[in-house]
């Protein structure tokens, strides 16, 4: 689990959240799933509007840049977080949306 600080885009309030990640070598990734819901949660739409966020990692904080990946890295990356939590998997197959993943790089 991370913490994920994002900036509000509408109130410019820091809204924390909690989620799951997938580390590959010195990348981690987040997906926008939701529970497999209609709509991408408010955390995704607020990092597109300001990526310049922070993360909680055990005990270290970083400042890091969140991009949403392109459709081959996405499929590529999601298959490997649905393969080892299959509920990620249902939570594709719940909805009509493709679930965004988001690489946060070190800045």
């Amino acid at each position: 689990m991370l913490l994920l600080t994002t900036t509000g885009a509408r109130s410019g309030t820091k809204r924390v959240n909690p989620m799951m990640f997938l580390r590959e070598g010195d990348r981690l990734f987040v997906f926008a799933s939701k529970g497999g819901a209609p709509t991408n949660p408010d955390w995704f739409h607020n990092l597109v509007a300001h990526p310049e966020v922070s993360i909680e990692v055990g005990t270290d904080t970083l400042d890091v840049l969140a991009t949403p990946v392109e459709e081959s890295e996405r499929a590529r990356i999601y298959g490997i977080q649905a393969s080892r939590f299959p509920g990620f998997a249902e939570y594709q197959e719940k909805t009509d949306r493709v679930i965004p993943v988001v690489a946060l790089d070190p800045r």
